[in-house]
């Protein structure tokens, strides 16, 4: 995407705000009017005085008062628009790239850094915000005082305002070589401050495994290495700022020589008032600031639309797991999980998780999936509850397509919970009810005592009022599990999915927690994935994978029977089950 373009775009933030924007560019414009009237009111006041007209004198030294209240008061009203302006942009730009992460699919973040998300998010939302509040306005109020000024030049003495602006061109020209200079280096600036993001953040999450390992300096290496490949690249954009900088600023001074050199002979022979003289130095005068804050606003353009390149890669993103134009309704049904030729490959990844897979989930039966390692099973909880979209085949759900679908309806009827569940910095109680924020303290406890975390809670100083640490760091492993699952149960899902959720609880923890499950499934479908008999007893039906196939399935009887891949996978932990002697239910659907 070009600059232009990007610039465009930018722009294009303004839009909700074009009234303000409008008037910021009137202020600006009314006060430069009276900037520009100062030179020419302080070289009509010079002649009066030098005329000895004491009335004239007056009359003008009032004027040069009105005109610098004037543009006081219009400079003040600017910056209040233009700041309300600016914070406005940067609200609509959080929130709306905010909006947009959300609605990327979950194998977007997979494959995208944390910290870089979060540096597009912060440091370049303020370079774009900072540009489009004030340095779009710092670059009109510089082209208009330019423009103004040699207006007001050339109705003085047209052949001492050419010499006086020849420098303009010059600056004009290497302002813009700046400009193409400084884009690539202030993007890849952005992109390594992403990296530093990226690797504080990392630091920062995985500091009891810095802390478990001692690799304190390993990580402080990692940082400072990152810290010095920013220092590196913003060394070399302010190597170049520094040069064209100054040389924007310097070109302007060589029109002041022209008009003192020539201006000052043109006073001595008479053909120039020293009023005139003093108003067209003034002039020039004027335009030095204006000059070196093209330099800077130019670069901060620059800054603006290396930011928003990398913004628009992001927004310009389209999400890949969507509703349909017209999402069928959620149906009337038990929960009956159809999966039809099923297919999923990963991105970036050189084999497929699940190939071929073809089986039926009754409603109201409780299926477990046991499977070595990379066999598929997460991918299956993945595509049931649609964080992935199946890359051959369908999955039918009371027998309509996911796809057909809403998948925020959908994601309503389908709780997961997974075996590294990610809790938010709030009370148990919220983080419970983060799914049903209108539940009840009864529901709520309910829940809990399910989940079998009712007695944890009760012993801590807040009870369900106490605060959890960042991701939850403050809980347990296995507390964090069982809140997770009293969160689902909380949720009232239609199918449940529990991906190695008990893998965290000890022995005696599960056996509760699986009669607490038992109750708490109840009549709806559930999908278990988990090698551990104790909790493979509330399954009515064991589906075996390996290699993202089904291999077999069946009870836990027939299966310890005849495949030899099931007892290896639960022979290791069946001193934790008293038995694995399950319910007799008549099966279905495999």
């Amino acid at each position: 995407m070009t600059g232009v373009r990007v610039f465009f775009r930018l722009l294009g933030f303004l839009a909700p705000y074009k009234i303000g924007s409008i008037l910021s560019v009137v202020f600006a414009l009314l006060a430069m009017v009276g900037t520009v009237a100062i030179p020419a009111i302080t070289g009509q006041a010079i002649d009066a005085a030098d005329r000895g007209n004491r009335d004239d004198l007056t009359t003008w030294m009032w004027a040069l008062a009105a005109a610098a209240a004037a543009r006081w008061i219009l400079t003040v009203l600017r910056r209040q628009v233009a700041g309300r302006v600016s914070l406005g942009v940067e609200r609509d730009l959080r929130q709306g790239f905010a909006a947009h992460l959300q609605s990327l699919e979950l194998a977007y973040f997979e494959g995208n850094r944390t910290g870089q998300l979060m540096s597009r998010a912060t440091v370049d939302l303020a370079s774009v915000r900072f540009f489009l509040g004030y340095g779009l306005i710092f670059l009109v109020q510089s082209a208009l005082t330019i423009v103004l000024s040699a207006i007001a030049m050339l109705l003085i003495n047209p052949t001492l305002a050419l010499q006086a602006l020849l420098p303009v061109p010059f600056v004009v020209w290497i302002a813009r070589r700046y400009g193409i200079r400084a884009r690539p280096s202030l993007q890849e600036v952005q992109q390594r401050v992403g990296e530093l993001t990226s690797e504080a953040e990392e630091s920062i999450s995985g500091v009891r495994v810095v802390r478990a390992f001692a690799r304190e300096d390993r990580q402080r290496e990692r940082f400072a290495h990152s810290a010095e490949r920013v220092f590196t690249q913003s060394m070399h954009a302010t190597r170049l700022r520094a040069f064209y900088n100054p040389l924007i600023g310097l070109l302007p001074q060589a029109g002041l020589v022209l008009v003192l050199l020539v201006g000052g002979r043109q006073v001595i022979n008479g053909s120039l008032t020293i009023g005139e003289f003093t108003a067209f130095y003034g002039y020039v005068l004027a335009l030095l600031g204006p000059m070196r804050t093209l330099g800077t606003s130019l670069g901060m353009a620059q800054r603006a639309v290396a930011s928003g390149a990398r913004l628009f890669e992001i927004l310009d993103r389209e999400p890949r797991i969507v509703a349909s134009e017209h999402p069928v309704p959620i149906p009337d049904g038990p929960g009956r999980i159809e999966l039809q030729g099923v297919a999923l490959q990963f991105e970036q990844a050189t084999t497929q998780a699940v190939s071929d897979l073809t089986f039926t989930i009754e409603g109201g039966r409780v299926v477990a999936l046991v499977g070595p390692t990379g066999s598929g099973k997460s991918a299956i909880a993945a595509l049931v509850s649609r964080l992935y979209d199946p890359t051959a085949g369908t999955v039918l759900l009371d027998g309509v397509n996911l796809r057909d679908l809403d998948p925020i309806a959908l994601r309503r009827e389908v709780a997961v919970v997974d075996d590294a569940p990610f809790l938010f910095t709030a009370t148990v109680a919220d983080n419970i009810a983060y799914a049903r924020p209108d539940a009840t303290p009864d529901e709520i406890e309910h829940v809990a005592r399910l989940a079998q975390l009712h007695d944890t809670i009760a012993a801590m100083d807040g009870g369900y009022d106490t605060r959890i640490g960042e991701r939850g760091l403050t809980l347990s492993g296995g507390q964090r599990q069982r809140l997770a699952i009293a969160r689902a149960l909380l949720a009232r899902p239609r199918v449940l999915v529990l991906d190695d959720a008990t893998a965290a609880v000890d022995a005696t923890t599960e056996l509760a927690l699986v009669d607490g499950l038992r109750e708490a499934i109840g009549d709806r479908t559930a999908l278990l994935i988990t090698n551990r008999p104790a909790t493979l007893a509330l399954a009515d039906e064991i589906v075996v994978l390996d290699g993202g196939r089904v291999v077999d399935h069946g009870t836990a009887e027939e299966l310890r029977l005849r495949c030899s891949l099931f007892r290896d996978l639960t022979d290791l932990g069946a001193e934790y089950a008293p038995s694995l002697t399950l319910a007799a239910r008549e099966q279905e659907g495999l």
